[in-house]
């Protein structure tokens, strides 16, 4: 896995995403370019890190439902 991957598997971890769900991301090529484009145009956008780990985690976490969780 790439370092800038990497990277975003542990800030979205460090924001309570489940493993299971962040591994099924990372493993599938689409979903993956999804994230790393998603990421980059919030870093685009101003936001540091840490800030667009914290928004994409609460859209993930939005989109399972307290049921997954």
């Amino acid at each position: 896995m790439e370092i800038k991957n990497i990277n975003m598997y542990q800030r979205l971890r460090d924001f309570k995403v489940p493993a299971i769900v962040l591994d099924e991301i990372f493993a599938n090529k689409k979903d993956l370019e999804t994230l790393e484009k998603s990421w980059q145009d919030l870093i685009n956008d101003g936001l540091k890190n840490d800030e667009v780990a914290e928004l994409i985690a609460k859209v993930m976490l939005e989109e399972l439902g307290e049921e997954f969780i």
